[in-house]
């Protein structure tokens, strides 16, 4: 049965057919199977939805991509009957579509959430609301439902409506934090996914797991109060997608965090329409290559066996500046900032035996000896230098990555642990 790739993208307002167009035929290039639409409660995004199934329908009929609602709990209420009637326009406007995702399973359409552990649609406990909420979407088309739902795993048996579970967290080392041992933080575990499979008693009810590059937010009192690091060192997306694929046989799905959302920094798509506030951190901090990136291990992941090298290939990513550098940003540094490492991190694809000089100054040099094949490398940052690599066979240089742009600047105007994202070309 196919492994199902989605990726998570979030709803804004001035995205057009036209924006939902672009963005869908970038993903479905590098094989990605749909997007997960993050809906909220806001009535604008109903619209904003149907635009993203018009582009979808654009496709040329030959072209899988698939689509389906993950509505976040933190913004949809939740608390009486009369907040079922949400999800049941959604699934009235959208359930008929062709482009409408249902699982492998059954054929049934695919519902998700984001959090909703303390929903209760006025049935007295969040186990009889969401078993309530189901029965009612049945009426429309039958659900299958694998929420993230913010709980112990050991409720799944409890909570009859799930289909499944999305383990939203898996992605980050979450259980990290400033006073945790060096050696903790290093060999950082991603480990929480065992849990959800026992508890699932994976074969009868499906699971979905989470992989994501990033995470940082930097909003202050006055907006959304969210400042905080999740320690994205250490190649995370490469060590997540490589657990990922050796666990396989477990997972049904896999969901990328995210396309677009830039307030958290995990974007992987193009920065492009109205940010949620964060041009602070976001502006001039592409991530696409990840996108390409990640084709190489979703690609694993679906068949099982890492795909043959075919194309030499440089990755680099690295934060803006120093972690413990200071500002006169309002916004403090992030919660759990001492987290992070000032590294550069690099990804190389080599069709044969090759050497790596990586470069923070002109007069700076680190050298690799690499094999043929997938290799992680990291080098250290220096203030107010940049990153540059190059691969080298036979005496002459075969590519390289040099984000021109990039300085990690030692006195930054704003607290940013972002991310900039490079690849050669």
């Amino acid at each position: 049965m196919k492994k199902e790739l989605f990726s998570d993208a979030a709803i804004y307002q001035p995205y057009t057919v036209d924006t939902w167009l672009k963005d869908i035929k970038l993903a479905a290039s590098q094989d990605i199977d749909g997007f997960v639409l993050n809906v909220g409660g806001e009535d604008w995004q109903k619209q904003r939805c149907a635009d993203c199934f018009a582009a979808a329908n654009q496709l040329p009929t030959t072209t899988e991509f698939s689509l389906f609602f993950s509505f976040d709990m933190t913004s949809v209420p939740g608390n009486t009957t009369a907040d079922v009637q949400l999800f049941r326009d959604y699934l009235t406007d959208n359930s008929k579509s062709t482009r409408m995702f249902r699982h492998p399973w059954n054929n049934k359409v695919v519902v998700s959430t984001f959090s909703g552990e303390n929903s209760t649609f006025g049935q007295g406990s969040m186990e009889n609301g969401w078993a309530f909420l189901k029965s009612e979407l049945n009426k429309i088309s039958p659900v299958f439902f694998i929420p993230s739902f913010f709980v112990s795993p050991a409720r799944f048996p409890n909570i009859t409506a799930m289909d499944g579970a999305f383990n939203w967290n898996g992605s980050w080392p979450v259980q990290l934090s400033a006073s945790s041992p060096r050696s903790e933080i290093v060999n950082a575990a991603l480990d929480s996914d065992t849990d959800y499979i026992n508890n699932l008693i994976y074969g009868s009810r499906s699971f979905m797991a989470a992989v994501s590059p990033w995470f940082f937010t930097h909003y202050g009192p006055d907006t959304w109060n969210k400042n905080w690091i999740y320690r994205g060192d250490d190649w995370l997306f490469v060590r997540r997608w490589e657990q990922l694929i050796a666990m396989r046989d477990c997972i049904d799905m896999v969901q990328i965090i995210s396309w677009n959302d830039y307030g958290e920094s995990h974007y992987i798509g193009p920065i492009e329409g109205a940010q949620p506030n964060s041009q602070a951190w976001v502006d001039g901090y592409p991530h696409v290559a990840w996108l390409y990136l990640n084709r190489y291990f979703m690609k694993a992941f679906q068949t099982g066996a890492y795909p043959t090298i075919t194309k030499d290939q440089i990755f680099l990513w690295a934060r803006p500046h120093p972690r413990d550098a200071s500002s006169a940003d309002s916004v403090p540094r992030p919660t759990n900032y001492q987290l992070a490492d000032d590294t550069a991190w690099m990804v190389v694809f080599t069709t044969a035996e090759a050497t790596i000089d990586a470069y923070t100054t002109d007069d700076s040099k680190v050298t690799f000896s690499v094999k043929a094949g997938m290799t992680k490398l990291s080098f250290p940052l220096q203030p107010n230098g940049g990153m540059k690599a190059v691969m080298i066979r036979n005496g002459a240089v075969v590519t390289e990555c040099n984000p021109i742009a990039y300085r990690f600047e030692s006195r930054p105007g704003v607290y940013n642990f972002n991310a900039c994202v490079a690849m050669s070309p």
